[in-house]
């Protein structure tokens, strides 16, 4: 099978991720760590896409589309892979489809987490970190001891420009504009599963595995 996995920053997307490669025994291409790669070991495909960050430019959608289906010619990817952070445009997924059926395959199911904006904010904005140790906290789930300080070193904590709201809801906003269109792309395929989010790890984990079933 070959599945996408979306969900905003916050979702539990790569928990998620994890979990499914490991029950359905399937390699977990994460975007993000092909970039990471190609550009350690200096492939014709890294350095091209490092050309364009030196400039500060976005790598176009060629090049990563390329990257991506190198990995899945690999012989650990013959009997499907599942995607993490790709596509992150509608440009990207319909390049991907024609990549694939350029080979004779196609994606099987697009699995898309979704969460309320509410419970993200909450989920985002209650992170914060030790200055000292980086040990991470959260206001809600695993809050310190003693407010503001970290339990291990005692050290002050911070909140990443990141963490904080505005930029939270940023972000959330971006992403909902990229991730309408591909929703609707797939969903138009009839690939699409949507599962509640809102939900704890395993409970979304449970729903993912019985609607995959189900399908």
């Amino acid at each position: 099978m070959y599945i996408i996995l979306l969900g905003a920053p916050g979702a539990g997307k790569g928990t998620q991720a994890d979990n499914l490669s490991s029950e359905l025994n399937l390699p977990h291409i994460a975007s993000g760590d092909l970039f990471r790669e190609a550009l350690r070991k200096e492939t014709e495909l890294g350095l091209l896409a490092k050309s364009y960050m030196e400039r500060g430019e976005l790598v176009p959608d060629e090049v990563t589309i390329k990257m991506i289906l190198h990995r899945i010619e690999m012989p650990d990817c013959a009997s499907g892979c599942l995607f993490d952070g790709f596509p992150r445009t509608l440009a990207q997924a319909e390049a991907l489809d024609k990549g694939l059926a350029d080979k004779g395959k196609s994606i099987d199911k697009v699995i898309y987490i979704k969460v309320s904006d509410e419970e993200l904010l909450k989920r985002l904005g209650g992170r914060w970190l030790c200055r000292n140790c980086q040990t991470p906290y959260h206001l809600i789930t695993a809050p310190p001891k003693v407010p503001g300080k970290c339990d291990k070193c005692g050290g002050e904590l911070y909140q990443r420009e990141d963490d904080k709201e505005e930029t939270v809801k940023e972000r959330l906003r971006v992403f909902l504009a990229q991730t309408i269109p591909i929703v609707d792309y797939y969903r138009g395929q009839s690939k699409l599963i949507e599962v509640n989010g809102n939900q704890g790890i395993q409970e979304v984990a449970k729903e993912i595995m019985l609607l995959l079933k189900a399908k």
